[in-house]
């Protein structure tokens, strides 16, 4: 599983407008989340580093429904259960429309999906150009938010991605 993310995970970068991983920054920031389920139950863990050129978004996920789930980084750090809408809309701070193949897109905090294979376990890793930790955290923080279905890259504002499955408060 983990060969054939490496593979795609350039790829899917491409396709989402995003530059390669990028070498991290002496001194740069990183903040990490972990992920719980609507339960509580913790499922995962998120990270994001302070790259050359942007910031550099990972997560790993266990426990997942088989297929592909939108991912993305929300404006509010807060995960307040069951569904999760306290973390707020998708990070976007020039004021974009949702998605990669959206021509007025993306959002800042589009991320590509998340594939998690039959063993329930996903990983999903990518480099937001031009993206700054100060930006992201601002004085209300960010979240990560897993949605139950795909992100289809194109429908404003969420890309049809369905609920808010997991979550995690980025510090």
């Amino acid at each position: 599983m983990r060969a054939l993310f490496l593979l795609l995970l350039p790829l899917a970068a491409c396709s989402q407008g995003h530059a390669d991983m990028g070498a991290p920054l002496p001194g740069g920031r990183i903040a990490t989340a972990q992920l719980i389920d609507g339960a509580g139950r913790p499922i995962g863990h998120a990270r994001v580093t302070e790259v050359a050129g942007g910031l550099r978004i990972t997560a790993d996920v266990h426990g997942l429904a088989p297929g592909n789930h939108g991912a993305h980084l929300h404006t509010v750090g807060r995960c307040d259960r069951p569904d999760f809408s306290s973390a707020g809309p998708h990070w976007n701070p020039a004021g974009t429309k949702h998605g990669g193949m959206n021509p007025q897109g993306p959002h800042a905090g589009d991320l590509p999906n998340l594939l998690v294979g039959g063993d329930g376990r996903g990983t999903v890793g990518v480099v937001l150009a031009g993206a700054t930790m100060a930006g992201l955290l601002d004085t209300d923080g960010a979240a990560l938010v897993v949605h139950a279905q795909p992100d289809d890259l194109m429908t404003d504002p969420s890309g049809n991605s369905g609920a808010r499955i997991a979550c995690g408060v980025l510090q």
